[in-house]
């Protein structure tokens, strides 16, 4: 059974999911796939973009934005990592360790969210 996932939405993140509402509707999914709005948009609908942004496959992949968010937020030394984990939706691999830490880090989250928004604010203007 997949866990349940909740995700804090940043005030750049809150922008773009209301204003994307009136391309994409209100429908179940804020990304509907191409071929049916019952589905979400794909991993690979997404690379297709980037390759059409002119990214290759060796540049920038959809999965790479996680990892890049995983690296930079790790590499700021403000962030638990287990509270970054958490916000990837990483599931920990020791499986005792997964029995027992289920902390969710909300609060901390929260901060990291609005945090690595303002940092890429800050780094569209540079």
């Amino acid at each position: 059974m997949r866990r349940p996932h909740r995700v804090p939405l940043s005030r750049q993140s809150l922008a773009v999911l209301s204003s994307i509402r009136e391309v994409t509707g209100t429908g179940k999914y804020v990304f509907p796939g191409f071929q049916s709005i019952k589905r979400p948009m794909s991993e690979n609908a997404l690379n297709g973009a980037l390759r059409r942004l002119g990214y290759s496959g060796d540049e920038m992949t959809s999965h790479g934005f996680r990892a890049m968010a995983s690296t930079l937020l790790n590499e700021m030394g403000k962030w638990h990592p287990d509270a970054i984990e958490r916000q990837l939706a990483h599931a920990e691999a020791d499986a005792v360790r997964r029995a027992y830490a289920r902390g969710e880090y909300w609060d901390e989250r929260v901060a990291m969210m609005q945090a690595w928004s303002d940092y890429l604010d800050g780094a569209a203007r540079s």
